[in-house]
């Protein structure tokens, strides 16, 4: 497989990555989720822009980045082997995440402590003879990293179990056709539903940090990953089907998200119904969200491949950097939403503002980053 068929999956793969920054900093101005710091109530306007925003991308996102990592981990696995494959992956997942945890952690708690957004519940010691003496993984945007090195190292335990699977792609088998990839997101949503009855969205497995709610979709999108490798599915989806999902994509955001909103409830403040339990608006939205995922993820990946299989010298260096800026990102975020907490702005202006200058300040220090030594071996 030639570097050229690589470059459109590098450059989405950046895109998704960004949206990851926007994504937090929608959170951190005032759309629902969960992160460090949320900058005070926003009004109803911002509210409703951000968190549709995060709904959005929340629904596709990281499942594609699954997707496109399991598409990398096959090819690392067949050229390495198992042995060097799981060294690799211990290195590049393992040294950050625990980098992470054992410094950007503690670093961001004491941050937000100093400035009065947390209470550490006694001396900065006594936080840190807990934190280091406690069980804890995955913290922040992290726990992508940590899932990731738990599912190479299944993928890997499956392929010693497998080893007849020959290496490399093939470009025949079956090919699913735009309805047959629709059709997946039906009992995506359907298990999605059913898994929200037990652990509803924004609740997470605590030692690990795990949202147990979108894990169907994550598990899938892996799989999938895996299989387009192997029949060259990537390459080989018919340049109709990605404008056909897109619309698809354009459709559920811009008709079928509102009226599901208004007619669930959520204009009048029973966001709860969606996020799970047995109730029909979860339903809806996991069926909502699935489809979205779906749509998006094939559409994007035939735009990217018709349209952005190329790079300069910019988008070079952002594709190399994408997956440090995803580990570095958080501190970046959180410092600058403290530095400019007393500037009075709309919060809809705010969170362009900080978009404008955290995502190009997150790249070009993880650039800076990777020209360590060492540090390209890692990042």
């Amino acid at each position: 497989m030639g570097q050229s068929r690589l470059l459109y999956i590098d450059n989405l793969r950046t895109v998704v990555i960004t949206m990851v920054i926007l994504v937090h900093l929608g959170v951190t101005y005032g759309g629902e989720g969960s992160w460090y710091y949320r900058e005070g109530r926003a009004d109803s306007l911002t509210a409703a822009v951000l968190t549709a925003h995060n709904a959005i991308s929340q629904s596709f996102f990281m499942g594609l980045l699954f997707l496109l990592s399991a598409y990398f981990t096959v090819a690392s696995y067949d050229r390495k082997g198992p042995g060097p494959f799981l060294r690799d992956r211990f290195l590049r997942l393992g040294i950050p995440l625990l980098f992470f945890e054992s410094l950007i952690q503690p670093f961001l708690a004491c941050l937000l402590a100093w400035a009065g957004v947390i209470n550490l519940g006694g001396s900065r010691s006594d936080y840190f003879r807990w934190y280091y003496t406690s069980f804890h993984l995955g913290s922040g945007p992290l726990w992508f990293v940590e899932v990731l090195l738990i599912f190479s190292v299944l993928y890997a335990m499956w392929r010693l179990l497998h080893k007849r699977i020959p290496a490399g792609y093939s470009d025949s088998g079956y090919l699913p056709g735009t309805m047959g990839i629709l059709t997946l997101a039906i009992p995506l949503g359907v298990l999605s539903f059913v898994v929200r009855l037990w652990f509803p969205v924004n609740w997470a497995f605590g030692p690990l940090n795990l949202q147990l709610a979108f894990f169907v979709q994550y598990i899938a999108m892996f799989i999938l990953g895996v299989t387009a490798y192997r029949r060259d599915w990537l390459q080989r989806l018919p340049v109709t089907t990605g404008p056909r999902c897109l619309v698809l994509a354009g459709f559920l955001v811009v008709v079928v998200l509102p009226l599901l909103f208004v007619f669930g409830g959520a204009a009048n403040g029973q966001n709860w119904r969606y996020l799970g339990g047995p109730h029909w608006q979860a339903l809806a939205y996991a069926t909502w969200e699935q489809l979205l995922a779906v749509a998006m993820t094939v559409g994007l990946i035939v735009l990217f491949r018709e349209r952005f299989n190329r790079q300069g010298r910019i988008s070079q260096m952002a594709s190399a950097s994408s997956y440090t800026v995803y580990i570095i990102h958080a501190p970046i975020i959180v410092l600058f939403a403290l530095a400019f907490k007393g500037v009075h702005l709309y919060p809809l202006l705010k969170f362009a503002l900080a978009a404008l200058v955290t995502i190009p300040i997150t790249f070009a220090l993880a650039h800076l980053l990777r020209e360590m030594p060492l540090a390209r071996r890692i990042l």
